[in-house]
């Protein structure tokens, strides 16, 4: 029993010396529920909303008061005219716009019905649905506590209008989504993975003496990933558009350009992280851990993540899929092209090119 007793002393000790196992037994689990614990929630916080008010009078600017003292909202715009709505989603300044009839207080109070009405970006139907549901409550709010003074004897009604997505079909939204997790497992982790089991097995000492040169070795290495990957990409959008009837409203070339340059991108983190690991285990770890649950998690994905803690909101600005799907979506959904996305393509080439660049000298360093 001594002998038992002092084995099992024995491998606590093991346990505890080992930091990689010491972070999987209690680091994961404490980042998974702090992170779930944030993100999956249902609630709104200070989404942007734009407002087209015709009256200007009193209702309507204590209506929107409310709505900021809620903190379920902000005010981004003020528009002037109904045909600035569309621009305005398509440069994703607000996700709702609230439009305000001309005399809205005196036509409520002489009893002639009011013109409220609530436009929505259902490219994202989930928040579609939540912001209609909160401005919703707002107004009715509001209606009681004028039905309780007496004030106003004529309830405000609003009328709820939807853009890009008007049955509100959830695969819209997914559609992009996947296409980011799949081009991102297949570009990155398989490249990681089996990039680490040629070094793992010996075959990249093999390579060095043969009369490739280091980037051909690379490239190589690298383009059959590529090609499967744009492969799915194609797949995925024509699976969208045949059987789920998801439209490809804006230019397919411009999609089919920016998934090239997302699998580059995602190629290069591959090689990154093929760079460092020095297993197939090491590089599948840190591609879950890095590259698989963030993508779903901190992308926007699955939440918004504007509904996240700052800090939550600032790490998902350093998420490559979280402008792939902006992109994917916007192209799809709401038909623009290069003039609306050149903020979110540009900051995929930034990135593209710096892990590109250290990827490639790390890799060759190793090589080496």
């Amino acid at each position: 029993m001594k002998a038992f007793k002092g084995f099992v002393i024995k491998e606590f000790y093991h346990i505890f010396r080992d930091y990689r196992t010491m972070l999987i037994l209690f680091g994961i689990p404490i980042a998974q529920v702090i992170l779930f614990g944030y993100i999956i929630t249902t609630e709104i916080n200070e989404a942007g909303v734009a407002v087209l008010d015709n009256s200007k009078d009193a209702v309507t600017r204590e209506i929107q008061n409310q709505m900021l003292a809620s903190g379920f909202f902000k005010i981004t715009a003020q528009l002037s005219s109904e045909t600035e709505i569309e621009s305005i989603f398509r440069k994703g300044i607000a996700k709702e716009v609230i439009v305000f009839g001309a005399n809205f207080e005196e036509n409520l109070r002489k009893g002639e019905g009011s013109d409220l009405q609530i436009v929505a970006d259902a490219s994202d139907a989930n928040v579609a649905n939540l912001l209609v549901s909160y401005t919703t409550a707002i107004v009715q709010n509001y209606n009681r506590q004028q039905m309780a003074d007496m004030q106003i004897p004529m309830q405000i009604e609003p009328r709820v209008r939807m853009y890009y997505n008007p049955e509100l079909k959830g695969v819209y939204f997914f559609v992009p989504g996947i296409m980011s997790v799949i081009l991102m497992l297949i570009s990155a982790m398989m490249t990681s993975v089996s990039i680490a089991r040629e070094k793992e097995m010996g075959n990249m000492e093999i390579l060095l003496v043969s009369p490739l040169r280091p980037i051909q070795i690379i490239i190589g290495k690298l383009m059959p990933y590529f090609l499967l990957s744009f492969v799915n990409a194609v797949s995925v959008i024509s699976l969208g558009w045949l059987v789920f009837d998801v439209p490809v409203n804006g230019s397919i070339v411009l999609l089919l350009a920016e998934s090239m340059l997302f699998i580059t991108l995602a190629l290069s983190l591959g090689l990154l992280i093929s760079s460092v690991a020095a297993s197939q285990q090491v590089a599948m770890f840190i591609s879950m851990l890095g590259l698989m649950l963030p993508t779903i998690l901190l992308s926007g994905f699955i939440y918004p993540t504007e509904n996240m803690p700052l800090w939550l909101e600032l790490i998902s600005y350093a998420m490559p899929p979280k402008y792939y799907i902006i992109i994917a979506k916007d192209i799809m959904l709401k038909g623009v092209g290069l003039r609306y996305l050149w903020p979110e393509t540009l900051v995929l080439l930034g990135m593209t090119l710096f892990f590109l660049i250290v990827a490639s000298k790390k890799f060759k360093i190793r090589l080496s």
